[in-house]
């Protein structure tokens, strides 16, 4: 009875063994989507000129599909809320590009390049003035990806960002806005830390 109950034992335990390889190999494939959702800070708001700039915080939510040789096909939107020179602040970042991975370790770096548009609420201007409501934008930046439970990853990220926004030409008579009017100062750089977790599937 022993000799059956201890060969049953070694089978199982052999069947184990000859298992673990292939459960590794399939935890360390990589995955064909990334899902993220993460906090976001921008360094200064579009109407911050110098001596009255002001840092946005928001949100961050991406997918990156089919990976190709470490590269994958990446959609982004990000916003952000805020007050600066008695004005509300509300980008809309969508953008959409290639992120490039690579392991180190345990670890995943990566680098991407995105370009989209930025979408702005009309009144952005200081003191409320009205603005150009949409600009190109592009992310440029990268970060690492740290490895948790459950295909679950904790990243840090940095971006390189840049928009081009004008108010209107608020002397002419007219009802609509004409576009662009120059404002010393305004910002088209900005930079941008996002911290949150990742689901590869």
């Amino acid at each position: 009875m022993v000799s059956i109950s201890m060969f049953f034992r070694t089978v199982g335990f052999l069947a184990l063994l000859g298992c673990a390889p292939a459960l590794c190999a399939q935890a360390d494939a990589p995955s064909l989507y990334q899902l993220s959702g993460s906090y976001s800070w921008v360094s200064n708001s579009p109407n911050g000129v110098p001596g009255s700039r002001q840092s946005l915080s928001g949100w961050d939510a991406a997918i990156g599909v089919f990976d190709w040789h470490n590269v994958r096909f990446k959609a982004d939107i990000a916003g952000y809320r805020g007050t600066n020179l008695a004005a509300p602040q509300h980008p809309i970042y969508i953008l959409a590009g290639g992120q490039y991975s690579r392991r180190i370790g345990k670890e995943s770096a990566f680098v991407e390049g995105l370009l989209g548009d930025c979408s702005l609420n009309q009144n952005w201007g200081a003191n409320q003035t009205i603005g150009q409501t949409a600009s190109f934008a592009s992310f440029l930046g990268g970060g690492l990806d740290t490895p948790l439970p459950h295909r679950l990853a904790f990243r840090v990220q940095g971006d390189f960002v840049y928009t081009n926004f004008h108010p209107a030409l608020a002397a002419l008579p007219s009802p609509v806005p004409v576009y662009p009017n120059p404002v010393h100062g305004l910002p088209n750089y900005f930079a941008r830390i996002t911290t949150g977790l990742v689901w590869n599937f």
